[in-house]
């Protein structure tokens, strides 16, 4: 039987694209969160050396890179409790979001939750396996047979952060229903509030001591212009890691060599992270106030790589109008009903481009 799968949403956006690819000046495309700025120097010389990869490489990771996933954990996310074994790279994070709940044996007897607002593919997952996905963001609210529940912080696509009190809270009732939690946490660093990253759902203050039936995925496409690298990771249980990890050898998912001694080095460089993150501030600060000047309203966290904006009306209504200004962005329906009065921003273009958007907007 074919798969059950809904339509590509960015498909519907085909329209409203070719309307503002009309603009004299061209299009300003924030739809979608794909990065524009250079890969840092220091990941492109680390994937050059890496290049003559002959052998088969190792689907755990290399020493180096699982070494570099424990040290950023400790460094940057104050999880200091990590050992190699607790770390597993993936092919991406949209791969682990797909296909997290086929690899841990979910099917028609279990419920998948995921956030009321939320990126598509966490459904997508649910159905890959056969299961049922649910919207839900409070945990007594969870229906019976959750096995698995999905947590995004900053969330996509309204930046809404997870304070660490909430977040053990979720890990204590999915304990109570035997169900696992996974905190799909790519924009970390792109909290806004402060300098620091947002809490994870492996801090000390959330687990409780004890990891078990957590899992933390993390992504460097967005911190270190890696979307192209593929490059991304999973920790959390040993037990679920390992788990993972048999799975994933038999089905040969393996990030490749040169990915992961690149990732390895954007790991142990906080520099160019830090770099990136002034130029999306900067940007986000540009659009913010022209969207605000445009009659829309900013809503949502202050973290991630969007902006989430409604004027009180149908977010198509929202998309066209922007559409004939050349500014495409994506629909709020895109992420589930509570996003139907919203539009989301990508803050991933060039200043060029940016600068364009204000000058439209005003």
């Amino acid at each position: 039987m074919p798969l059950d799968l809904p339509d590509f949403p960015w498909d519907e956006l085909a329209a409203p694209a070719r309307t503002a690819r009309e603009h004299p000046d061209g299009i300003v495309d924030l739809s979608v969160g794909s990065p524009v700025d250079p890969t840092p120097e220091v990941v492109r010389v680390a994937l050059a050396a890496a290049t003559d990869a002959h052998g088969y490489p190792a689907t755990a990771g290399t020493p180096a890179l699982r070494e570099a996933i424990v040290a950023w954990f400790a460094r940057r996310r104050g999880v200091t409790d990590l050992t190699v074994e607790d770390v597993l790279p993936t092919i991406g994070s949209k791969e682990i979001v797909a296909l997290l709940p086929t690899l841990l044996g979910l099917g028609a007897e279990d419920v998948i939750v995921r956030p009321t607002l939320a990126y598509p593919t966490y459904a997508v997952g649910a159905a890959l396996a056969g299961a049922r996905s649910v919207a839900a963001d409070d945990p007594d609210d969870w229906p019976e047979g959750t096995r698995l529940v999905w947590l995004n912080t900053p969330r996509n696509p309204d930046g809404d952060v997870l304070s660490v009190p909430f977040l053990a809270r979720v890990v204590e009732r999915a304990r109570e229903v035997g169900a696992i939690v996974a905190s799909d946490e790519c924009y970390a660093e792109l909290d806004w509030r402060g300098e620091g990253p947002s809490p994870s759902v492996l801090d000390p203050q959330v687990t409780g001591g004890t990891r078990r039936g957590i899992l933390s995925v993390y992504s460097l496409s967005k911190q270190s212009n890696l979307a192209g690298y593929r490059s991304a990771f999973v920790a959390g249980g040993r037990d679920l890691v390992a788990r993972l990890l048999l799975a994933r050898k038999h089905a040969g998912l393996i990030p490749p060599a040169p990915v992961q001694a690149a990732t390895a080095a954007a790991l142990g460089d906080d520099a160019h992270v830090r770099a990136q993150r002034r130029l999306y501030r900067a940007r986000r600060e540009r659009l913010a106030a022209a969207l605000a000047g445009a009659g829309f309203r900013l809503e949502g966290g202050d973290a991630g790589l969007y902006l989430w904006a409604t004027r009180d009306e149908d977010c198509w209504a929202s998309v066209a109008a922007l559409a004939d200004r050349g500014i495409l962005v994506a629909p709020g329906s895109f992420y589930g009903a509570a996003g139907a009065g919203h539009v989301r921003v990508a803050l991933t273009a060039t200043d060029e481009r940016i600068d364009a958007a204000v000058r439209r907007l005003s």
